[in-house]
């Protein structure tokens, strides 16, 4: 009801800083299907990884997302189909130098940039124009842990009252698929890529470049037959 009801009010407010980007389907896809792949349950796999404002030491309270990325892998190829991306403007706490220097996120990334609950409408209407919240539609958020969908969402909702859509409430934690493959439990996302021979994209923290990488294992893993299900779940 939150993300109807304030629908007019956040486009009006965001529609110039918001940071989100879309890409063509046309030149993605034009590599054509993969094979090879074993059939999947899903659709699509929405892969996602936050950065969230840190302190050395400590965590603040609230921590806050300052970064929110999901790339729309395809169920069948398993190429990027589209981008959402934005920096979010924290509430509470300021980017500290720590943060900088995990994250590379700085003040000026996050100043005027919209706020967790209207990231949300605008996540939730990206969504609607991708098709991903149609019936006969199935997807699955992908995450290198749990800590973004099980501690980090729920939490920031809970402290400042906001609705947390049901579709975030389930999840694959690419750690566990990649050990029912490999038999070897990775202690993060560096290690996943050793094992597997990927060189990796970007730089470590940064939420878009995480989430690439996650994208590059998930294709890893499903060219060696595996189907994926969900490990996580929520209410």
């Amino acid at each position: 009801m939150f993300l109807l009801v304030c629908r007019s009010l956040v486009r009006a407010h965001v529609s110039v800083s918001a940071r989100v980007f879309t890409r063509p389907r046309a030149s993605i896809m034009s590599s054509g299907a993969q094979s090879g792949f074993a059939t999947q349950d899903f659709h699509y796999f929405l892969v996602l990884d936050f950065e969230a404002t840190c302190i050395k030491n400590s965590k603040p309270s609230p921590q806050e997302i300052i970064e929110f990325p999901v790339l729309k892998v395809s169920g069948k190829s398993f190429e990027v189909e589209s981008v959402f991306h934005t920096y979010v403007q924290p509430q509470v706490h300021g980017i500290s130098d720590f943060c900088t220097e995990l994250t590379g996120i700085t003040s000026s990334m996050v100043d005027g940039q919209p706020t967790l609950d209207q990231t949300l409408q605008m996540f939730h209407e990206w969504m609607e124009e991708e098709n991903l919240l149609q019936p006969n539609v199935k997807s699955v958020f992908v995450t290198c842990g749990d800590w973004d969908l099980k501690t980090m969402l729920p939490g920031q909702c809970t402290h400042f009252k906001w609705p947390k859509p049901q579709y975030f409430n389930q999840w694959i934690n690419i750690k566990k698929a990649f050990a029912r493959v490999t038999g070897v439990y990775p202690n993060g996302l560096i290690p996943m890529l050793q094992h597997l021979n990927i060189e990796p994209q970007g730089r470590l923290h940064s939420g878009i470049d995480d989430c690439k990488n996650i994208a590059t294992i998930l294709k890893a893993l499903a060219e060696r037959r595996y189907r994926f299900t969900a490990t996580g779940a929520c209410r």
